[in-house]
């Protein structure tokens, strides 16, 4: 049996009190971070501003390098790193402007987490104690959500940087004694040891890069792994799985190939696939930054 696949337009994470996208445009975006407003760059904003090119009000602005890279601009000291709330799942995480554009998390996800924080719910409420392994997992927002709601969670990223982030999330999040393996490792080589060792996951989350190295130089590209990665991850689930949840930052996959990915993957398991855009709500006109994809399977 394969599941039909549904293709939602676009998801919006629209439950932040923390964060907030208030303005786009011109390659730019202007963000709240709690207390601090950022301008950062992002490729998909090919649209102009309505009211002219530069923003007045910014506490850290982005500038890119015509040699690659850029740098950050601030108009005071900022902090080296602050905090914010995700109220709805009563989850806290350190914001750190890294010098490559990013503060450490992707909040549109936030989408993402509800929906697999309700499920994991459930499963509890079943009688179940659900496991998560969560690859390619950056700096655990993902990782934190699930634990919250009561899952057990396998936390796996090649950088031992972004691992050590995650565990100061997860104390952040009052996650600070909860059931998280934390693992420095490649993706695909845990996955594989993983299986001789006889594990299974109840869910797995995965957020494959475009192209990235192993813990030890090992070259990942998606086009060429993705596919392998995913049917060694089959390996990998309960008799009775919760769910299956890839996300993707790359124009190399459109949503369609993903539920693609997933009818084979999931073929003859039933449940219902899903797969589209996630976005964050702009303030200023009401307008959608789209953010990237994701693609679903749910028993």
């Amino acid at each position: 049996m394969t599941a039909p696949v549904h293709r939602p337009a676009l998801i919006v994470a629209d439950g932040w009190k923390d964060y907030q996208l208030l303005d786009c445009g011109n390659g730019m975006k202007q963000e709240r971070w709690g207390p601090y407003t950022l301008v950062r760059p992002d490729p998909q904003i090919i649209w102009p501003r309505r009211a002219g090119p530069d923003w007045k009000e910014w506490d850290g602005y982005y500038h890119r390098s015509e040699k690659g890279g850029g740098q950050w601009e601030y108009r005071k000291p900022l902090p080296d790193s602050w905090k914010v709330a995700y109220e709805r799942l009563g989850l806290t995480f350190r914001i750190h402007p890294t010098s490559f554009k990013h503060t450490g998390l992707f909040p549109e996800q936030a989408v993402n987490w509800d929906w697999f924080s309700a499920r994991i719910k459930a499963a509890r409420a079943a009688g179940r104690e659900p496991t998560v392994l969560n690859l390619f997992g950056y700096t655990g927002a993902a990782s934190c959500a699930a634990a919250k709601a009561g899952a057990s969670v396998c936390h796996v990223d090649a950088a031992e940087g972004m691992v050590k982030w995650c565990k100061e999330n997860a104390a952040l999040s009052g996650l600070a004694d909860a059931p998280i393996r934390y693992i420095v490792d490649d993706c695909l080589k845990f996955v594989r040891r993983e299986q001789k060792r006889g594990r299974r996951y109840d869910a797995i989350i995965m957020d494959p890069p475009t192209y990235g190295r192993g813990s030890t130089g090992e070259m990942w590209k998606l086009e060429d792994h993705l596919w392998e990665l995913l049917s060694e991850c089959r390996a990998l689930l309960s008799d009775r799985p919760e769910f299956l949840l890839i996300n993707a930052y790359t124009a190399r996959l459109s949503p369609t190939v993903v539920g693609n990915l997933l009818t084979e993957l999931m073929h003859g398991r039933g449940g219902t696939i899903t797969a589209g855009e996630v976005g964050l709500p702009i303030r200023v006109d009401g307008k959608v930054l789209p953010c990237g994809i994701y693609g679903r399977w749910a028993a």
